[in-house]
């Protein structure tokens, strides 16, 4: 046995019982409270009739007793060593007040238990002496014969040593069972980065590839288009050219966000809002202690404030714009509220590139979050609050 063997506590998982079946935790409870309790008033009052007082007297030792034998099981299951040998102290004294007023039932019972319970839940060092005391004056006091004694006390050694030995037993299953469940939980995170990857490379080489391609085609028919004489057919296929365009250019970028969320490479949500609006007369407040989000929850901010702003350029060209970004202790919340205006739209309202509210509140809600739209004060308010 090495030296640590005899200077550590029994492990949490051990003193904590948890890892216990429930049947077999509802029986030791039974008989730790209703059996042992029954005992030793049965022990205390079988000796003859007792005043009123001899009998408030021994009901209140014996819950005496029983709130000190909680208190050292919770001192012992935070590894306190002295408040643990004070209590223990405390019900050996009450065992051999019990022993001098005659109630031998209730000292017996006393002794044998801070015999078997030092044993289980203190370190050796102090479980040791403190069971050899428990078990010497058990041994003095007790009337059979010297080997029925010598037997009773080598049967509590062994029982409370077993008892260690099979709460540790339980306590070592449980954290290995719980390193093999975040191995596991480990295994899958990292299969599904290696899918999300092999998804992005995907994506990738085909959509980004193909919009790559567009755009160059595109800006080289709008060159083209320029050179010819003006005129109106020329204007409108002009529009129609610049107008695809800058959907190539927006589904580009969004490629490449939905790429970086899939690798986990999502920057913060507010920086991404300030270059969003860089070019436009947009106010952006980020209130609360900012954190890394879910790629989920990141995209679905995204989402919605640009869906938000396109319906902004779309039916308010020309208002004011407030983006407020709230972190929140367990979500993030996303407030857009316009001014209201009037006029004709911009570039993007051509593109038709949104999502819609009805999208946004589902993408909202498959999160466990949720999505408000509706006029404010002044114009348009959406709100967002999602999980985080």
């Amino acid at each position: 046995m090495t030296a640590a063997a005899w200077t550590s506590w029994p492990s949490k998982e051990a003193l904590a019982r948890e890892t216990r079946p429930r049947s077999r935790t509802v029986i030791s409870r039974l008989v730790r409270t209703v059996g042992l309790i029954t005992l030793m008033l049965w022990g205390t009052f079988t000796d003859g009739p007792f005043g009123p007082w001899e009998i408030v007297a021994g009901v209140v030792g014996v819950a005496g007793c029983a709130a000190v034998a909680v208190a050292f099981f919770r001192a012992s299951l935070k590894n306190r060593l002295w408040p643990s040998l004070g209590l223990l102290f405390l019900l050996m004294l009450a065992a051999f007040g019990a022993q001098q007023a005659g109630a031998e039932v209730p000292a017996t019972v006393l002794w044998c238990g801070c015999a078997v319970t030092a044993l289980e839940r203190l370190p050796l060092r102090a479980g040791v002496p403190s069971t050899a005391v428990a078990l010497i004056a058990y041994a003095a006091v007790n009337t059979d014969d010297w080997l029925t004694t010598a037997v009773t006390t080598a049967g509590l050694c062994l029982a409370g040593y077993v008892l260690r030995l099979d709460a540790e037993a339980r306590g070592s299953a449980q954290r290995l069972l719980a390193q093999e469940r975040a191995a596991r939980a480990a295994e899958a995170e990292t299969a599904a980065l290696d899918e999300r990857s092999r998804i992005a490379r995907e994506i990738h080489d085909v959509l980004a590839h193909s919009l790559s391609a567009q755009l160059v085609h595109l800006e080289a028919a709008r060159l083209l288009i320029e050179r010819e004489p003006a005129g109106e057919f020329r204007d409108e296929v002009l529009q129609r050219v610049v107008a695809a365009r800058s959907m190539a250019r927006e589904g580009l970028a969004e490629t490449r966000q939905a790429l970086s969320a899939l690798r986990g490479e999502v920057a913060p949500v507010e920086e991404f809002l300030r270059q969003l609006v860089a070019a436009e007369p947009v106010e952006v407040r980020v209130e609360g202690e900012r954190r890394t989000l879910t790629a989920e929850a990141s995209q679905t901010v995204r989402r919605v404030a640009q869906e938000a702003l396109t319906n902004v350029r779309k039916h308010a060209p020309g208002a004011s714009v407030l983006i407020r970004l709230e972190y929140q202790p367990d979500a993030i919340a996303l407030d857009v509220s316009d001014s209201g205006g009037d006029g004709p739209g911009g570039e993007l309202a051509v593109s038709g590139s949104g999502y819609g509210l009805l999208g946004m509140r589902e993408r909202a809600e498959l999160l466990g979050g949720s999505l408000e739209a509706g006029p404010g004060e002044e114009g348009f308010v959406v709100s967002l609050r999602v999980p985080a």
